[in-house]
């Protein structure tokens, strides 16, 4: 299975990406982004992430096992 770009956060702010071929997964608690992280598929390389939502994850995003990261501009 190729790799996926993945876009999670609030629903809003993701809408574009989804037309540019990334993964939404729309999250809008803490709690949301959190299960929405843990689920990513196997084959995310890339997680856009809005600013709310790396908020949210704090330290999970520095474990060397997670994929490349990006957060979007607040």
């Amino acid at each position: 299975m190729p790799d996926i770009v993945a876009a999670l956060g609030e629903q809003a702010l993701l809408v574009g990406f989804r037309l540019a071929g990334a993964s939404v997964f729309a999250a809008e608690t803490d709690q949301d982004v959190r299960r929405a992280w843990a689920a990513l598929p196997g084959n995310a390389a890339v997680v856009i992430l809005t600013p709310r939502a790396a908020a949210a994850l704090g330290a999970s995003l520095a474990d060397s096992r997670s994929p490349l990261t990006v957060v979007l501009p607040a």
